[in-house]
């Protein structure tokens, strides 16, 4: 337990994001007990235990959900009885248990905003100031040979005219999100024209950077351009991560006996087990087979293996099912 806290402390001072998985509830019978943990990686990975290779599944679709919206919710897996979504609560049943209910506290950790603000003029210093009581991540220098982060949210130049065109063309070309010069309406267009990026990068500058609250004072300044990263601030995003090791089947395959090369990273998403029709989560770290031009994904060996051994039925189970959807949507 305690290397998994080391190990998520190493995760927050690396700004990567993850899930903390905290079993709460049993009802067995379950490999899990209360107190065990597990962290849930962007690529899906899980280091820790949580419960078997079914519940990890869960959990592994359900932590990437939250990755995205940020928000904290009890995970109630059981064998049986109808998903359901309240307040605070995901109840979803998992046909891969052997029977058995656990409750698992999902709880995403998330970076702060990170903040760059060069300068040391008054609004600079009021800038770190302020965004360091807002919970933000403020990095605040004068030498613009210190570069822009590849994370961060805001870099907001404030300088008096000191090296803001060095500073600005990095943090567009680095794709920033928000990127603000602290100037007048004048100079500030002047500066903006003078950058060597292209219409649609000059035109991402913020300048006079700030909502228009009528400040005045420093202090103000500052308030007024923290709104306005809080207002264009990008829902989080999972960062791009390696493949993990897949299994190719030919068409006219029949048992699985090796893995072969690993297929490309895929989307995030969610797809259905074919052999036990079990919802799980589409990552690098969900095993999967590529059969018939297509990528099938599974909750775990078991499942992938009796795919394997005759991956025609499934695939033809698969077909007829969603043909008969169809038809009942036609109907």
């Amino acid at each position: 337990m305690n290397d998994l806290l080391v190990r998520a402390e190493g995760l927050r001072s690396g700004r990567t994001p993850f899930v903390m998985a905290t079993v709460v509830r049993v009802e067995r019978p379950t490999s899990a007990h209360p107190g065990d943990r597990a962290l849930v990686l962007p690529d899906g990975t899980i280091e820790g235990f949580v419960g078997g290779v079914c519940a990890e599944s869960t959990v592994r679709l359900q932590a990437l959900r939250l990755l995205e919206t940020g928000e904290s919710t009890l995970l109630r897996i059981s064998p049986e009885g109808e998903p359901v979504a309240a307040e605070g609560l995901t109840a979803v049943a998992n046909p891969c248990l052997s029977g058995g209910t656990v409750e698992i506290f999902l709880e995403p950790v998330l970076p702060p905003v990170l903040v760059q603000v060069f300068g040391e003029s008054p609004v600079a210093r009021a800038l770190a100031s302020l965004g360091t009581a807002l919970g933000f991540e403020m990095r605040r220098t004068a030498d613009p040979a210190d570069g822009v982060d590849a994370d961060a949210n805001a870099v907001v130049v404030a300088s008096h005219g000191r090296d803001e065109i060095e500073v600005l063309t990095a943090a567009l070309r680095a794709g920033v999100p928000y990127v603000g010069l602290i100037a007048s309406p004048r100079r500030g267009s002047a500066v903006v024209a003078t950058l060597p990026v292209d219409e649609a990068a000059r035109a991402a500058v913020r300048t006079p950077a700030g909502l228009d609250i009528g400040a005045r004072t420093p202090a103000e300044i500052a308030l007024s351009v923290l709104a306005e990263v809080i207002a264009r601030r990008p829902r989080p995003a999972r960062p791009a991560v390696p493949a993990a090791p897949a299994v190719t089947l030919p068409p006219s395959s029949g048992r699985l006996t090796a893995d072969s090369a690993p297929l490309r990273p895929l989307a995030a998403g969610a797809a259905v087990d074919p052999v036990c029709g079990m919802t799980v989560a589409v990552s690098p770290a969900t095993l999967q087979i590529e059969y018939a031009e297509s990528v099938w994904h599974f909750c775990g060996p078991g499942c992938r293996q009796a795919f394997a051994d005759d991956p025609a039925r499934y695939v033809e189970d698969h077909a007829a099912e969603d043909h008969a959807a169809e038809d009942h949507a036609a109907s």
